[in-house]
């Protein structure tokens, strides 16, 4: 795919204009619930793994065909300038289930590794209290079907969480024998677990997509006479890359015939054919549990929230194109943590709306617990928002972000402030304005002087609210959790 020309960045971005509610966005926010949605909504998020920001077809993707996201867009609203708080797994997931930024929750890395490995002491702490229990506590039921990557030990499990039922892998599923550096980690087999037990070692990776998407649609099917929250965090695109035959030999067929994938690309698992694939079965898993609401007839009563966990492995897309977004994941550039992200709603969520409002990851909490009626903790910080008035296309939504900072592992690398980015440290230091510059290219802080104290003020003032010192350690932040004696999960005995 090439560079969007300004005028296809312009469409991109362009905010749609939808009738005014007769309240201020302001006001708006701190309405009873029920005036929000009349009824408790059910609540799914759908989440992938290394997907990144043009890996739809509606972001400017050319080389993947996703028709049921794009037709999820088309019928809710595109979120442009969403972002994951951090470049990688665990801490995006934290922040996800937290509400927080991964730093401070202290999950910003493993103990020994950038993300948590199997058999890590650390883990989210069970004191945290995590969208699944506000959930939970607000009558509603609450399933996970994927990945989770919080911590393998059996004090961190989702279960331990707040969900109800669990059928999923406690970290990536690359962390596993045949990791390609086998011989460095020393992985353990690979555990398939339902609920907390143990039910299969090393799962053929192939069926992953296909085996979480029908755990989430019973579970849809058992539940749908009663509000429920369900989390679906998707191992795939993360590498390896694997498809279910079925699929490529089912509706797999429409992408190898638009992009002519051959015989031998397709045998040799080539990337630039398995990675479109991989992301159209994805694709095909969110038509299938939108399908299943429509058939159920509960569509108009669940609010379906489409994102990724960060930016893609690669700079460059599989059909060797380049990316707008510069970076992938692991760095704090665009690329890295701009994340593709998607809310469809009928009836409360207009269609057609597209929004280059930041907004993030750690926003679904707040959102969630508003719509069903639900209080937040009171005895901490949450960082996340309320983004409500935003995706109800409320005149005049604005985001609720002062300030928005993107971190590398412990370390603030840079912040957002309107259409203004700082990168302090990471691959490219200095000033961006994104709305014309989105591929970070132009570095214009020689020409706004002003601009740069004033954000380097920001990230300053953010370190003394976290009262973070100079070797990174963190006076203000909550600690995560932690065991003795850490053990890899395997059969039970």
């Amino acid at each position: 795919m090439k560079l969007l020309s300004k005028k296809r960045l312009s469409k991109q971005v362009k905010i749609l204009s939808v009738c005014a509610l007769g309240f201020s966005s302001v006001f708006a926010q701190f309405l009873a619930p029920a005036a929000a949605s009349q009824v408790k909504p059910n609540v799914i998020v759908i989440f992938t793994d290394d997907q990144g920001w043009e890996d739809v077809g509606i972001y400017g993707g050319d080389h993947v065909l996703t028709p049921n996201l794009d037709q999820m867009a088309k019928e809710g609203i595109q979120l442009t300038d969403f972002y994951a708080p951090a470049p990688l797994c665990s801490p995006s997931r934290a922040a996800l289930m937290t509400g927080s930024y991964p730093r401070r929750v202290n999950m910003a890395t493993g103990s020994n590794f950038p993300v948590l490995l199997a058999g890590d002491a650390k883990g989210l702490n069970p004191a945290e209290v995590t969208i699944a229990e506000i959930m939970q506590q607000a009558g509603y039921a609450t399933g996970m079907f994927g990945k989770w990557h919080l911590g393998d030990q059996p004090s961190f499990l989702p279960t331990k969480q707040g969900f109800k039922e669990f059928f999923g892998l406690p970290y990536s599923h690359d962390i596993w024998p045949k990791h390609h550096r086998q011989e460095h980690f020393k992985f353990p087999d690979l555990p398939l677990l339902d609920g907390e037990t143990v039910i299969e070692l090393n799962p053929d990776p192939r069926q992953l997509t296909r085996r979480f998407t029908a755990r989430a649609i019973d579970f849809i099917k058992r539940h749908k006479d009663q509000p429920f929250f369900l989390y679906m965090p998707q191992p795939m695109p993360h590498g390896p890359l694997y498809v279910s035959p079925e699929f490529t030999e089912g509706e797999g067929q429409m992408s190898i015939q638009k992009f002519g994938f051959t015989e031998k690309e397709l045998k040799k698992r080539n990337r630039k054919a398995t990675y479109p694939l991989v992301v159209a079965e994805l694709d095909h898993s969110v038509g299938q549990i939108l399908n299943t609401l429509k058939t159920l007839g509960i569509d108009q009563k669940t609010l379906v929230i489409f994102s990724s966990d960060n930016g893609p492995s690669g700079r460059k897309n599989s059909d060797g194109t380049d990316r707008l977004l510069a970076g992938h994941k692991t760095q704090t550039l665009e690329g890295g943590m701009r994340v593709p992200t998607i809310a469809r709603w009928p009836g409360k969520i207009p269609a057609g709306q597209v929004s280059n409002e930041v907004a993030t990851l750690m926003d679904i909490l707040p959102t969630a617990a508003y719509l069903a009626g639900a209080s937040l903790p009171t005895d901490r910080v949450l960082d996340g928002k309320n983004i409500w008035p935003l995706l109800s296309g409320q005149q005049g939504a604005k985001s609720p972000y002062e300030a928005f900072f993107y971190h590398r592992e412990n370390t603030i690398e840079a912040v957002r402030v309107g259409v203004w980015k700082l990168a302090i440290k990471g691959q490219r230091p200095g000033l961006y304005n994104l709305s014309e510059d989105p591929s970070e290219k132009q570095n214009v802080a020689k020409d706004y002087p002003n601009k740069v104290i004033e954000l380097t003020k920001k990230i300053n003032e953010f370190k003394q609210n976290l009262q973070i010192n100079d070797d990174e350690s963190c006076g203000k932040c909550r600690p995560a959790g932690y065991v003795d004696v850490p053990v890899n999960l395997m059969f039970q005995k």
